[in-house]
């Protein structure tokens, strides 16, 4: 080993020599387009009064050119620089079938291609080749080429860590040596943003990020199973694949709010790829209604669950949610059709329009919207008139005609419309609108409903793919706006165990059957938290699919406190010595949000600097974090403090899956506070509590 690591060392000086001079070679041909710009600039301007405007136009492009070539070159600048600091991770010894050398392939975040011959001195983690190193260990292996799949034989395979440009560390092993490197990854402390995980993909994982033809990939994953960053390395493996058809500006993603946005806006950059756009479920409904209505948040109706247990608002929102309920909506969207249009025999210049005529035409052209259905009804029936009577209308006859048509069609406004659903259901009760707010449960519904009625909606969004993460908390309703909205490809991912609202969420086997051409696959290795805090998130909400990865820590703590000034000291304690610890973020999951304030509030007394997270906030950033468990979905931190666990505060279904999901949150330590009687959820695998 000891020669292996001079040898390798050695090659990681040839590629940083080469690395220099490929970024030497940029940094000469970036001054020539500077200088020459700046020449063209200068030209232009000294010249423009003898220059005609088609010399100008060329000597404009010709600047615009430049620039965009400039461009070019700084991207390239900047992925080589990247590079320099760590050129790869991998590298495997690879015998074709019909070959006699081994080909030594080193795998990297990105491709470098020698200057002189053009030959790969690393090749990006994204090429078909570079699969093996994810898909097989030494022996017989094999990848997919564009002109078809190579067999041949993996003779080594080894890993490193290279940090500025020195080597760390370095594998080699026949065995799985993933697992080395996975383990030392998991256990160092989060940043200010997700990771990319391109060192450490696993098999099954890198078959998901792969998979280029499933044109809905629906993607079932466990707490920590790394879904997410899954997804976002699959978005920049289609990226790379499909370059030519396929840009960041095509890609749109649907997140639970914007600090996850934010968290993890880096992945994609860290690949090399532009940040792509996100929109949350509100923003789009606010779109579709033409900001017409005011409704309520997916925040605020959580807040409002779990402000305190109302039957009837968890009724209306669990009707609204099911399957049956879509049905419901497509069924009375008919009936709505076939009774708002009443037609009678009409005369248009003496000439006899029946009835039966006008209603068949009519129906014919459902599906779009009133004024585009009555302009093509109006004309099919002058069409038919010209061939009946052999006459052409005249304009003031067209107008009349179209008049007439709209006259016979009734219809409510769609606030109106859509109330009248629940009178037709007969339960006029399930709708309830407060202070002229729409209930969040009802706003999808009512777009649906809208989308039916007036023809089919497109997003003015160019969108060739796009991605919607924490699926359990949308709808079968929400999906099926989604599907008329965006006819695209998507990536679909969540996890049903961490459904904030249990009474209107969804499996990826309701989300299969809106999209029914999809594609379901699961996740079931947890690799974020620790096993001894993974195995306590177990005894909340027992997933037997769950397979946790053996990485140790310390045991999650529960604190019994005095009172509430007590709790507040322990916290703050443990807060001041996050440092001490070694550990970077720090989450404080609260219940609900005017705890979450109250506990802020406190710290702020006690010295610290806590960031409270709430509905508006759009940033995550290291240190003390201070949130909901609802705004804390997606997100990880080195400790986790869920304060208040009482039994009071958690003992619902909804205050389970709560509690589960703030538990998951923290991948190294797990400390849970309460005054007087603790929760009964909490199992019995934590540490002996502190008095």
């Amino acid at each position: 080993m000891k020669a292996a690591e001079q040898h390798e060392r050695a090659h990681l000086s040839e590629v940083k020599r080469r690395l220099r001079a490929a970024l030497e070679t940029i940094d000469t041909r970036l001054e020539a387009y500077r200088q020459d710009i700046q020449a063209q600039k200068t030209y232009l301007w000294e010249s423009r009064a003898e220059m005609d405007h088609v010399e100008k136009i060329a000597s404009r492009q010709s600047i615009d050119q430049a620039l965009m070539s400039g461009d070019q070159l700084l991207a390239s600048r900047k992925r080589l620089r990247k590079l320099a600091a760590s050129p790869y991770f991998g590298r495997f010894d690879f015998v074709p079938a019909d070959g006699d050398d081994a080909n030594a392939i080193y795998i990297g975040v990105h491709g470098f291609h020698d200057g002189g011959d053009d030959k790969a001195i690393v090749h990006d983690w994204r090429a078909p080749v570079a699969s093996m190193f994810y898909d097989h260990e030494t022996g017989p292996a094999w990848y997919e080429a564009p002109a078809g799949r190579v067999h041949g034989e993996m003779v080594m395979k080894r890993q490193f860590r290279i940090r500025d440009g020195e080597m760390e560390f370095m594998l080699d092993s026949a065995v799985n040596i993933m697992d080395d490197v996975l383990q030392e990854e998991l256990s160092r402390t989060s940043d200010e943003g997700m990771k990319n995980i391109v060192a450490t993909i696993q098999r099954d994982q890198n078959a998901i990020i792969r998979d280029e033809h499933a044109s809905v990939l629906i993607i079932q994953g466990v707490a920590g199973s790394g879904k997410t960053s899954i997804a976002l390395h699959r978005i920049a493996f289609l990226l790379y694949r499909f370059k030519d058809t396929l840009s960041s500006e095509d890609i749109l993603i649907i997140s639970p709010n914007r600090v996850f946005a934010d968290y993890i806006s880096n992945v994609l950059p860290e690949l090399g790829e532009e940040t792509v756009s996100e929109v949350q479920m509100e923003t789009l409904a606010a779109e579709l209604l033409e900001h017409e209505y005011r409704f309520q948040t997916f925040f605020e109706q959580t807040a409002q669950l779990l402000k305190k247990p109302d039957e009837a608002l968890q009724e209306r929102i669990a009707v609204k949610s099911s399957a049956d309920f879509l049905a419901t909506i497509n069924a009375y969207a008919a009936h709505v059709e076939k009774n708002s249009f009443t037609a009678g025999d009409l005369w248009i210049g003496r000439r006899l329009v029946p009835g039966w005529l006008l209603e068949e035409t009519f129906q014919k052209h459902r599906g779009h919207a009133l004024t585009e259905r009555v302009n093509r009804t109006a004309a099919a029936i002058e069409q038919k008139i010209g061939i009946q009577y052999h006459y052409d209308l005249r304009a003031d006859e067209r107008a009349e005609l179209k008049q007439s048509i709209r006259g016979m069609y009734r219809r409510s406004t769609l606030r109106e419309t859509y109330k009248g659903l629940f009178t037709w259901m007969g339960r006029p009760e399930l709708f309830k609108a407060a202070g002229g707010r729409l209930e969040y449960a009802d706003v999808f519904p009512l777009i649906h409903l809208k989308m039916r009625l007036e023809g089919k909606s497109t997003s003015p969004r160019r969108v060739k793919h796009l991605l919607i993460d924490e699926m359990q908390d949308y709808t079968p309703v929400q999906y099926a706006v989604i599907a008329r909205l965006f006819n695209c490809k998507k990536t679909i991912l969540g996890d049903a165990n961490q459904a904030v609202n249990p009474y209107g969420s969804s499996t990826a086997t309701t989300i299969r059957d809106v999209f029914q051409q999809g594609t379901c696959v699961q996740i079931n290795k947890s690799y974020r938290s620790t096993w001894e805090i993974t195995r306590f998130a177990q005894g909340i909400s027992p997933d037997p699919e769950l397979v946790a990865i053996e990485r140790h820590g310390e045991l999650p703590r529960v604190i019994r406190c005095r009172n509430k000034a007590d709790e507040t000291a322990h916290i703050a304690a443990i807060a001041a010595g996050l440092a001490d610890c070694g550990d970077h973020t720090l989450g404080r999951s609260c219940k609900t949000q005017a705890r979450a304030e109250a506990l802020a509030g406190a710290l702020e007394e006690a010295g610290l600097d806590p960031h409270l997270l709430s509905a508006a906030s759009t940033t995550f950033s290291q240190g003390i974090m201070v949130c909901t468990a609802h705004m804390a979905k997606g997100l990880e931190f080195d400790q986790v403090i869920v304060a208040e666990a009482t039994a009071r505060n958690y003992h619902t279904a909804m205050d389970r899956n709560l509690l589960y999901v703030a538990c998951t949150r923290a991948m190294h330590r797990l400390t849970l506070t309460h005054v007087g009687k603790a929760t009964a959820l909490i199992p019995d695998t934590a540490s002996p509590a502190v008095p």
